[in-house]
């Protein structure tokens, strides 16, 4: 099943891959598209032959398979097509290496890398017309493990995502909605707007449909991992951690979440 977002220059679909992962398609009135995180090419050629598409743009944003896996297959029926990712993280096939501060134009949109590791070492993220790509950094009502870097990585890199425009649609690659708001209701039992995302979520997942893009405003009203700062998540984790900084409250948030 496909979805499409539009909000202003650019068209965005999903394309499902794996079990939930989502492949990200982006448009602008024309056949030529870009890619986000292609780990599987046999669901991208289907979407991009049977809509004749030419694809132009493949976008990285760290070297776990599952976000590059269809790169090369994808390359040999579109030999032309640029492939921009992370400096520093092990990605092969790149044409182009970026870092934080960097800008890319996708179809005349300025887009700026963000640096956000944790995840992995040289995760970036892209952020332009009001949209973010994050692949496994931030998840609605959760954010990804950290595998290669550290809590405290990770905790800033979800603060500068944090920080964007609170309208900023936020494409992430996973689709983990409903187990991460079963974890954020135990961190928040008694947030009324996490019951009814929670019950919004039920309803999109029974019709089979996407929970992402979410917003940065909807994430920082459920998501327990950007709301390390409010009491009633401190006190759920006090009993995990000696002190309360927002730093040490993330890393015992993360440490219940690897066990739940």
């Amino acid at each position: 099943m496909l979805t499409d977002n539009q909000t202003s220059g650019l068209t965005v679909e999903s394309i499902p891959a794996f079990n939930d992962n989502y492949i990200w398609l982006i448009q602008k009135n024309s056949a030529s598209c870009a890619l986000v995180d292609p780990g599987e090419a046999a669901p991208v050629l289907a979407k991009l032959q049977q809509d004749n598409l030419e694809l132009e743009l493949i976008l990285i944003t760290h070297h776990h398979q599952d976000h590059v896996g269809g790169v090369a297959e994808l390359l040999r029926h579109y030999p032309k097509a640029k492939v921009i990712g992370p400096s520093q993280d092990p990605v092969l096939m790149l044409t182009q290496s970026v870092q934080g501060g960097d800008r890319i134009d996708i179809f005349g949109e300025t887009f700026l890398v963000m640096d956000v590791p944790g995840h992995t070492l040289g995760h970036i993220a892209y952020v332009g017309d009001g949209k973010l790509f994050c692949g496994d950094v931030l998840f609605s009502a959760g954010c990804g493990r950290v595998f290669e870097g550290t809590y405290e990585q990770m905790f800033h890199s979800l603060q500068k995502l944090a920080s964007l425009p609170q309208e900023t649609q936020v494409f992430c690659a996973h689709e983990y909605t409903s187990s991460n708001l079963a974890f954020a209701l135990a961190v928040e039992p008694d947030n009324a707007q996490l019951h009814e995302y929670r019950d919004e979520v039920n309803r999109l997942r029974a019709q089979e449909k996407p929970t992402i893009p979410t917003t940065i405003q909807q994430e920082k009203w459920i998501n327990p991992f950007l709301r390390c700062q409010e009491p009633n998540v401190m006190k759920a984790v006090s009993a995990r951690t000696d002190e309360l900084t927002e730093l040490s409250v993330f890393a015992a948030l993360r440490e219940w979440k690897n066990e739940f």
